[in-house]
């Protein structure tokens, strides 16, 4: 039999969605207050370890429990401390969609020192094909670029953005400060399951 292809979510952007400005001040004053052990510590433990990311550093809240699957994933250690500053900023970046029952897979925040680079890749797991993909900037520089939807783009702090991650896409921080991203996962509980769904999972451990 052959298998289904693994289409996309047709609600996803084909390119970028830009869903308006968000209030992150006082998320951004937490997260200026990191310390650097605590980015050392979280980053080492990640769960998303993926060459293409190269001295990007990671605090991940929440995350998904297969790569095949976008339905099931797990609160982080980090969650309960951050959960009150984040659920407003998600809350309202996607107030837009209008879905009654959204979930949040994959939260985490993305910190990418300056002179460094995030590949170019596609995200091609099962796992990424559904839910969108959302960035909001925290802190940036004129010369960070990105390249998502065919264009080199630069977002501004504050703005929530949907952005394709099923196309190719790449970063580079060219300036002399840490860009750092809130970037996190959302779909519909109420979307019916995507037809390849089943027969991709059928057999397969969770």
């Amino acid at each position: 039999m052959t298998p289904l292809p693994l289409t996309a979510n047709p609600r996803k952007t084909s390119g970028v969605r830009h869903l308006g400005a968000v209030e992150i001040t006082a998320l951004l004053a937490a997260v200026r207050a990191i310390p650097e052990a605590v980015w050392a510590a979280e980053n080492a433990t990640k769960p998303n370890r993926f060459g293409v990311l190269d001295e990007t550093r990671h605090i991940v809240f929440r995350f998904a429990d297969s790569p095949r699957d976008w339905r099931y994933s797990h609160d982080r250690p980090a969650w309960p401390q951050w959960r009150a500053l984040l659920e407003p900023v998600l809350a309202h970046a996607v107030g837009d969609y209008g879905y009654a029952r959204g979930v949040f897979p994959r939260v985490m925040l993305a910190r990418m020192p300056p002179g460094t680079s995030i590949l170019p890749h596609i995200d091609d797991q099962p796992a990424a094909k559904w839910p969108h993909k959302i960035h909001i900037p925290l802190t940036t520089n004129p010369h960070v670029v990105c390249f998502f939807g065919n264009e080199d783009r630069h977002f501004p702090v504050g703005e929530a953005i949907e952005v394709n991650n099923l196309g190719p896409h790449w970063v580079c921080n060219n300036g002399e400060t840490d860009r750092i991203h809130l970037i996190f996962e959302y779909y519909d509980a109420d979307q019916p399951d995507p037809a390849w769904l089943a027969p991709l999972l059928a057999g397969a451990p969770r």
